[in-house]
């Protein structure tokens, strides 16, 4: 089920954000050491899309626990030549629990093509509360557990880490390709990833 009145909420939260990079809950901007993707939101856009891939900034060392599995360390790098998803979520987040099922559906229907989806949670200070998120919206991907926000210190410079939820689409170089300052559907989802995944291995 939907919940407009959240993703009206969402969809503003992200407007005022992206415009002034001013915070809609707590958390400090980050700027990051180690990557070339430089954030900027020019006129409140809630989609940004670098279609250009030999002008497409990379992420830095993205890379902390696994949500599920004690012990481990899930890292972007797990993921070499594959197109990547990047889903910053919180189970507190209406506007994530809202997408849930939308980005499970786009998952399923693109792994096939070397889609792999890595979502970072954050500000869930209580690991059992986010491991249920997980179970009760049987989420298929792995996820990184960051309660305190510092592996989105390495998504770009000037990150709005105040924007939940927030997707990105990374090619097969890990540059990124989009991204998603708000609520999604399939419908806005499912096109981008399968358009990235299908550009020339070689591009760029």
């Amino acid at each position: 089920m939907k919940f407009p009145s959240l993703r009206l909420a969402a969809a503003a939260c992200s407007l005022v954000v992206a415009a002034t990079v001013a915070g809609c809950a707590t958390g400090d901007d980050a700027v990051v050491q180690g990557g070339t993707f430089e954030f900027v939101s020019p006129g409140g856009k809630t989609e940004l899309f670098y279609d250009v891939p030999s002008e497409r900034g990379k992420v830095g060392k993205v890379s902390g626990p696994d949500l599920m599995t004690d012990g481990k360390t899930t890292s972007l790098t797990d993921y070499e030549g594959q197109v990547v998803v990047l889903n910053v979520w919180g189970q507190w987040c209406g506007p994530c629990r809202g997408e849930a099922d939308d980005l499970e559906k786009v998952y399923e229907s693109t792994k096939g093509q070397g889609v792999q989806f890595l979502g970072i949670n954050v500000r869930d200070y209580t690991k059992d509360k986010a491991q249920d998120f997980v179970v009760n919206n049987k989420v298929g991907y792995p996820s990184i557990y960051d309660p305190e926000m510092r592996t989105l210190l390495s998504l770009g410079k000037n990150y709005p880490t105040s924007v939940i939820p927030t997707t990105i689409v990374l090619d097969r170089q890990h540059r990124v390709a989009a991204v998603f300052l708000k609520e999604l559907l399939v419908e806005d989802l499912q096109p981008v990833v399968e358009r990235v995944a299908q550009e020339p291995q070689d591009q760029g």
